[in-house]
């Protein structure tokens, strides 16, 4: 290259960092649904540096002006899978780069934001990686979606017995079909243990508090661990848990719209617990972080299922009701069923199915839950999430070997079955006692909110068979629209080197 780059000259800082940022916002079809990366830079500004390095710096003013403003618009999200925008920044790259396709090279590629930006402009991308999370995130981003996901005409027949000839992704197809196979294998299996409301309601998610036992000689009541009170907290629906003492325990009501009226006097936001210190609701005592913590430690503390999230089917918004006697029996039947699986699987793998490897020591940058009692990653799950999961764990596994039964390729079998184990991944993050219930969204986060394992007093515990946010039918939804979107990138054409 002995004329110098755009880059070299200019680069639209600005504003390329400006669509970055607006980045975070974009859901459907963006590699960061397809499996968490911290370190992945965003789309934008690698497509942005990337062409920007790759072509001639302009002579004149107003070419030069014209190139600036191609590269803000090729960065935006919108123009991803725009045609004239790819045709022309990859017809660009060619021109200043002898009429060969260049050789981009990311030795410590993550997340794979930089090589599938260079492929999408029509690079020869080459990603390196050590890490085997990161590997198998680049494979199903850069690698698949290249090699099986291009569209091939197939016949199919219709209503009447007509054929006709469609073209279809046969790794975006074959993907949705295992999910669903999973999905309907699993829950066939332990969907008991998710039952529906009498009127069709399906359960979203149930809310747990953590517990502990008050520590005045005289009380001794159990106090329920929540940051706040809050069960929705919208502009224009406030709904909240309403904590009343009687005898020596705390129960509750559900007040506000559409519910019995919430008391003027009561503050949704002002929990029972902060930075582990604890107040008691009977008798007004206060715990100490120190000993709140020590309560964990030493096995004291429990936790109670205090409410159910419902969406009915065909109607809008959320409900809530408390959670009964025939709820907490439904949870120990999932747990008396989860440990005989999990026996027998322990039995069949040779390895136990509840991850029992030890988390990072108690100082480790991040990592909080170790203070209280959490040593363990298989930890992190109640008896029925990790019922869930080793039941999808199981379906995954068994999918593989029913496509080697059908007489599928082994290294396209790979390929379906690793967009599969992403989605366990998914489902993971959200099934775990550190997944919270947000309010003013009315929908459940996954725990890494941010790069920490930080306590939680009260969780969310999501139905993964509901449909709605957390469960393995939305986290398909997420990464069918990613694959579907890598799937749509023009291939690249190699010339063949003279000589």
């Amino acid at each position: 290259m002995k004329d110098k780059r755009f880059i070299e000259v200019s680069f639209p800082v600005k504003e390329v960092s400006e669509i970055s940022a607006k980045e975070k916002n974009i859901r459907h079809g963006h590699i960061s649904t397809l499996h968490i990366w911290w370190a992945r830079r965003p789309l934008a500004s690698s497509k942005a540096t990337n062409s920007a390095a790759l072509i001639s710096a302009p002579e004149d003013a107003g070419q030069w002006n014209k190139t600036r403003q191609f590269i803000i618009e090729l960065a935006k999200w919108e123009n991803s899978l725009n045609p004239r925008v790819i045709e022309k920044v990859r017809r660009d790259i060619l021109n200043a780069n002898g009429g060969k396709a260049p050789r981009i090279l990311d030795p410590f590629a993550g997340g794979g934001s930089i090589p599938l930006e260079a492929l999408r402009l029509g690079c020869e991308a080459h990603a390196i990686e050590y890490n085997p999370v990161a590997v198998l995130i680049l494979k199903c981003t850069l690698e698949y979606p290249q090699k099986y996901g291009k569209p091939v005409k197939k016949k199919v027949k219709d209503d009447f017995g007509l054929i006709s000839e469609i073209e279809a992704n046969p790794l975006f197809e074959d993907v949705k079909k295992w999910g669903n196979w999973i999905l309907e294998k699993a829950k066939k299996e332990i969907g008991r243990f998710y039952p529906n409301e009498e009127d069709g309601s399906v359960p979203v998610g149930y809310i747990w508090a953590r517990t502990i036992p008050c520590q005045n000689p005289s009380c001794g009541a159990e106090i329920p661990l929540m940051r706040q009170f809050w069960l929705a907290k919208k502009k224009n629906k406030k709904v909240a848990l309403y904590p009343y003492v009687k005898g020596k325990e705390v129960k509750f009501k559900i007040v506000g719209d559409g519910y019995e009226k919430m008391p003027s006097d009561f503050d949704p936001s002002k929990g029972t617990v902060s930075r582990a210190i604890a107040t008691c609701l009977v008798c007004g005592y206060t715990i100490e972080a120190n000993t709140t913590r020590k309560l964990f430690q030493e096995g004291k503390a429990g936790q109670r299922m205090v409410a159910v999230v419902l969406h009915k089917p065909g109607t809008t918004g959320k409900r809530y009701r408390l959670a009964t006697e025939e709820d907490l029996e439904i949870f120990k039947e999932a747990e008396k069923y989860m440990e005989e699986k999990r026996q027998k699987l322990m039995e069949k793998w040779r390895i136990d199915p509840v991850p029992d490897e030890e988390l990072p020591p108690k100082e480790t940058l991040g990592f909080r839950v170790q203070r209280y009692g959490m040593l363990k990653w298989g930890d992190l799950f109640n008896s029925r999430q990790k019922l869930a999961l080793i039941t999808f764990t199981e379906k995954v596994r068994l999918a593989y070997k029913k496509m080697m039964e059908e007489g599928y390729d082994k290294e396209y079998a790979k390929a379906v079955v690793s967009y599969l184990g992403l989605a366990l991944d998914m489902l993971a993050a959200f099934t775990n006692v550190l997944a919270r219930w947000e309010n003013t969204s009315e929908a459940i986060k996954q725990l890494y909110s941010r790069q920490a394992l930080p306590m939680l007093w009260d969780f969310v515990e999501a139905n993964p068979f509901s449909g709605s946010s957390g469960s393995s039918v939305a986290g398909q939804e997420y990464y069918l629209k990613v694959l579907s979107h890598l799937s749509q990138i023009p291939p690249v054409e190699h010339k063949e080197e003279e000589g």
